[in-house]
Formats: structure tokens, C-alpha cells, sequence
């Protein structure tokens, strides 16, 4: 449904983006973005990043250590705190901690696997030591009521089940594939009688997805006596090997005959983790601000955001770095939040600085502020969103169909310096700022392109980032976020 402006309506696109172009190339001219050091978003993408962060999963020590040190930039930048002296927003999550022992093993082969190359759990896994046969289960799907049921045929109980991590790219005629998140798919395997599930990427991929870290889980209780692993499809082939038929010419049979193909693989393997669950733990959104000094402008707010939380650790040896995702967005975040105090030019409109938690286990933090707003949502004119900004080679802006006068105000002000945006787009928000989409407040995402080629993974760390483009991003939020402070824009339709 579209939300109509206040002031006036904005209906005469191609004029809204000529005088933009005009006031932000006036306006950028007084403002320097020298302010922004390169070195200096390096250095706290490397703290934020090490070891001692621990991958920096919300709620965990890792990530209240990331969530003091920024606080104490905004302290020192002389933001505003939310309430009294504190800059935060506490709400509740779940929290699955992942410990030793931690063991994969084939029984009867010799074979070493190693956990964060073979095999990595997924973030909400149950705990055990399990041993049992493996079935090879195909999507994991159990919906007889539109006559697709990969467990059908098949006994799993007291087995370990491997399933498709995905449900299949081709629909079901008779009805919708439901339940399509791990821990639904685990749910399932469970109820039938498994007592541990591996889940494998699909091989007919032409780069198919390594074993990845992930907090996302999907709904249901959490089984906390029911591992959860994703194993990689070397493994999956040691598997299978013996039995006359891969698991790419399953996948192939499967889909091409919309049809299930479950199977005994003949192997035994031994699982043991050690898990430790809490239904809700206390994260925190860092949250601060510079009130605007314009009589008219001032109760107006302009939110800049980025998620601080990343997908934690694994046992002694293994966890995320997450310096893209999104170390990036974060370093910027407050980058930005320094140059705003240097300036000598003071916002009209109030800028407010958020860094989210627990966007990896799904927009919990975002989504958590746009239901209890610290300001007025309603005199919100604009959110910009920064995720996974400094790896790839050229800069998208996100959501530039939903909000098209915002994407044009921060595309002309590219144009009027690096040039480096591409003119790819689309709608609906992206990440943190689907939840202010959702409520009628024009957004725009920064991101890369080429992004994601260490997501998730160990590899994800300071020396693969592209200094020059994370640059050139980090000031062109800054000087859009500084011609929206300035009150160069009006809230717009969300389309």
C-alpha cells in the first residue's frame, strides 16, 4: 500500500532529480570527506574482526565487546545516548553456544574430517554423541497431503538423515513446499524417528554453496539433544561411495521426475558436540545521536544503520571474522558518526547512528526498533542501511525502486564525485532495512557488488577487503547521509 508524504506529494520525478542534483553539488562542495581515513576503517574492521571477538554472535561476550567499544566512539564523538548515559537498546534472543568435544567421524574408514573445512554445525544445532547409519533423504520434505514425501519409503529411526539443504528450485503442482529452514527440516527427520541430521548443497550447482557458518534457523523449538551439521560434498561423496550411484545423479533423478529418491548409504558415522541453549539472552542495538539545530528540521531524523553482530564460533579452534559482513558496515557506521563531529557544518535535520544485532539469525534487531522506536517513525524521513560494503568491485544502492528520489539523490552525488555506482536495483527494502521498508520509511541499501564470495566463511577477514571501494562508499553514505541532514530531500512514497 503506498503512505503519502507530508508536506506535499512528490509526483514530478525527472524535476525532484534535477534540483537535487543542483543543491547536493552546491552543498558538497563546503563539506570534506577527507574526514573519512581509510586507515582508520581498516583498523576497527581488524578489532572488530580478531580473534578476541570471537565472531562476535549477538549476545555473546564476543559481540558485548564490539557493542562497548562502539559506545564508547559515539561517547567520544559526542553522540547523544538514548537513555540517561547509556547507548543501549536491550531486547532478548536465542542463544546456541557451540563447545567441545567436537567429533565427525566414518565409522571404519581412517579418515580425519576437519571441523570448518569438512564439516561445520549449524548455528542452532543440538548437542549429542551419536552413532548411527546414514539415509540419504532427498529435500527432507514430508508432505503426503500433496504427494511428495521423501520419508515415505524409507526407515530412518535411530539413523542419521542427509537431506538437500535447500528445498528444490521446481513447485509441486498439487500444493507448497513448507518447512523449508534447517531447523523445520531437523524437526522433521526427528519426528520420523533420525537422531541426527547432515545437511549437503546441492552438486549440480555450478559452484555449489562449502559448508558455511549460519545462525539463521527458522521456527519450532529448539531440539537441543539433535546435532545439526553441513557437511561438505567430499564428504557426502565418501558417503555415497560404493553404492553404484552418486548424489549427483540422485539430485539429477529427483528433479527430473519431481519425484523422491531416498536410500540407504550403508555407513555409520559417530557425531559428538557438546551444545549450550538459552530461549532468551540479553543483545543490545547501540544506538546514538546529533540532535539537528534547525528550529523547523530538528524533530525530523535521518537513520543511518548497520548490523554489528556476525555468526560467532565454533568450539577452540573455529570462528568467523566476518570483516565484509559486516565488520564493514559497522567500521563505517562509525567513521561516519566522526566525521558528522569534526564538521563544522551541524545537521539541520537529527541524525540517528544504529548498529543492529542478531541480523544474522533474521532482522531481530532492526525489527526490534521499528516496533519499540527510540523516535517517532512517522517523522523518520529516511533510513540508510550499510551491509557488506568494502569486498567486490563497484557500488549498488538497494531498494532504488521503492524509494527512486532517495536513489537518485545518492546516485547523483556519485556522479558528482567517484562515479562508481552501477545502476542495478531493485525493491522491497534488503537486510536491515526490510523492517523500515515494512513500515512506510524510505530506505537505501549500500552494498557491493561481487560481494560475497567469503560470506560465511573463515576467510572473511581484513586482507581481502578492497581498501579503494570501501573508500569511495563509506563517503558516499556520508555525503548522503549529510545532504538529508540538511533537509535536501522530502519523505517520498513508498512504493
Amino acid at each position: 500500500m503506498k503512505k503519502f508524504v507530508y508536506y506535499f506529494q512528490i509526483t514530478i520525478f525527472t524535476f525532484i532529480s534535477f534540483i537535487t542534483m543542483d543543491i547536493t553539488a552546491q552543498n558538497n562542495k563546503n563539506l570534506n570527506t577527507d574526514k573519512i581515513d581509510i586507515n582508520s576503517l581498516i583498523n576497527t574492521v581488524s578489532y572488530f574482526a580478531s580473534p578476541k571477538l570471537e565472531g562476535r554472535m549477538a549476545a555473546s561476550k564476543g559481540y558485548f565487546l564490539a557493542a562497548e567499544f562502539s559506545a564508547n566512539k559515539f561517547k567520544k564523538y559526542g553522540l547523544k545516548p538514548i537513555n540517561n548515559d547509556s547507548y543501549y537498546q536491550y531486547f532478548n534472543v536465542e542463544y546456541n553456544e557451540i563447545k567441545e568435544p567436537i567429533l565427525f567421524k566414518v565409522i571404519d574408514s581412517e579418515k580425519e574430517y576437519k571441523l570448518g573445512r569438512d564439516f561445520i554445525f549449524r548455528g542452532f544445532s543440538g548437542g549429542g554423541n551419536v552413532t548411527g547409519e546414514v539415509v540419504f533423504c532427498g529435500y527432507g520434505i514430508s508432505q503426503p497431503e500433496i504427494g511428495y514425501d521423501d520419508y515415505q519409503n524409507i526407515d530412518v529411526k535411530n539413523k542419521i538423515v542427509m537431506v538437500f539443504k535447500y528445498h528444490p528450485r521446481w513447485s509441486n503442482e498439487k500444493g507448497k513446499f513448507v518447512n523449508s529452514n534447517p531447523r523445520e527440516k531437523a524437526a522433521i527427520a526427528f519426528n520420523h524417528g533420525a537422531k541426527a541430521i547432515l545437511f549437503v548443497s546441492f552438486p549440480n550447482d555450478k559452484e555449489p554453496q562449502k559448508p558455511i557458518g549460519s545462525v539463521i534457523s527458522g521456527s519450532g523449538e529448539q531440539n537441543i539433544n539433535f546435532p545439526e551439521l553441513h557437511i561438505d560434498l567430499s564428504v557426502a561423496g565418501d558417503l555415497f561411495n560404493g553404492l553404484g550411484i552418486s548424489l549427483n545423479e540422485i539430485q539429477t533423478k529427483i528433479d527430473s521426475t519431481k519425484s523422491p529418491y531416498s536410500i540407504n548409504l550403508n555407513k555409520k558415522v559417530n557425531i559428538l558436540v557438546k551444545t549450550e541453549y538459552s530461549k532468551e539472552k540479553e543483545t543490545v542495538n547501540i544506538i546514538g545521536y546529533i540532535p539537528g539545530i534547525n528550529d523547523k528540521l530538528k524533530d525530523e531524523y535521518v537513520i543511518l544503520g548497520a548490523h554489528l553482530d556476525h555468526v560467532g564460533k565454533q568450539g577452540d579452534t573455529l570462528y568467523f571474522p566476518g570483516a565484509n559482513d559486516n565488520a564493514s558496515g559497522s567500521a563505517a557506521l562509525l567513521e561516519i558518526a566522526k566525521a558528522f563531529s569534526l564538521s563544522d557544518i551541524k545537521p539541520k535535520r537529527t541524525i540517528v547512528f544504529i548498529l543492529f544485532s542478531s541480523e544474522e539469525s533474521g532482522l531481530h534487531g532492526a525489527e526490534f526498533y521499528v516496533n519499540n522506536p527510540i523516535f517517532p517513525l512517522e517523522k523518520t524521513v529516511a533510513m540508510l542501511n550499510m551491509d557488506c560494503i568494502a569486498y567486490g568491485d563497484s557500488i549498488q544502492l538497494g531498494n532504488g525502486k521503492s524509494s527512486p528520489v532517495l536513489w537518485t539523490l545518492a546516485k547523483n552525488i556519485d556522479k558528482q564525485n567517484d562515479n562508481f555506482t552501477v545502476n542495478h536495483t531493485w525493491s522491497g527494502g534488503g537486510a536491515d532495512a526490510t523492517p523500515f521498508h515494512k513500515k512506510g520509511i524510505p530506505t537505501l541499501y549500500f552494498v557491493t557488488t561481487n560481494s560475497y564470495d567469503h560470506l560465511h566463511y573463515m576467510t572473511d577477514k581484513p586482507e581481502t577487503l578492497n581498501r579503494n571501494l570501501f573508500h569511495k562508499i563509506t563517503k558516499l553514505v556520508y555525503l548522503t547521509m549529510f545532504n538529508l541532514s540538511e533537509g535536501n530531500y522530502l519523505k517520498e512514497i513508498v512504493k
